[in-house]
């Protein structure tokens, strides 16, 4: 069962890992860089001080925590699992295309883009109750940098579905504190 699981997510990520353009050999860079989205970021916190005001400050810290805490736990698992990105995987390596030659560490389970956009996108959704605009912007944010993982060839979806998990969860439990203590 577990080597069914394995074989799987190979094939599934040679699938949508082979699905390549010179277009997004130039795009996918830009969309797994922090740097990209910190218009987006403004704007959500633009949206959290309109509606939560005087609680902007602690909620940045709140993030901040999350972010730290499903960075390093991704990190933690990667280390524990020790799962090889597609890159590093001896058997398929040559098979999977690359942009610029980035290859990534070489562990890859869990995601740690993955974890830390789903926590963010839901702890906001969490926290703003989103109307439709500001959901399809979490939507995007999180699809893009997820899928842009695997275009560059150093994740296999079960790595980022782990990732989203780990940081899903990491941001109901933060959430919950916050509720408790602060809304």
């Amino acid at each position: 069962m577990l080597e069914l699981l394995k074989n799987t997510d190979k094939n599934f990520f040679l699938y949508l890992n082979g699905m390549h353009c010179s277009f997004c050999d130039v795009v996918m860079p830009y969309l797994t860089s922090f740097w990209l989205w910190i218009p987006l970021f403004a704007w959500w916190l633009y949206k959290i001080y309109t509606k939560h005001h005087k609680r902007t400050a602690i909620i940045v810290v709140f993030v901040t925590i999350l972010i730290i805490a499903s960075d390093q736990g991704s990190v933690l698992i990667k280390r524990s699992v020790k799962r090889y990105r597609p890159t590093h995987n001896t058997e398929i390596g040559s098979k999977v295309h690359t942009v610029d030659g980035y290859r990534g560490g070489e562990y890859g389970f869990v995601s740690s883009h993955a974890a830390n956009s789903f926590a963010i996108a839901t702890f906001l959704f969490l926290l703003m109750k989103p109307r439709k605009l500001f959901a399809l912007s979490l939507v995007i944010y999180v699809c893009l940098v997820c899928y842009s993982r695997i275009y560059l060839g150093v994740h296999y979806p079960l790595d980022i579905l782990g990732g989203a998990l780990l940081g899903s969860t990491l941001a109901f439990v933060i959430y919950k504190i916050y509720h408790k203590f602060f809304a």
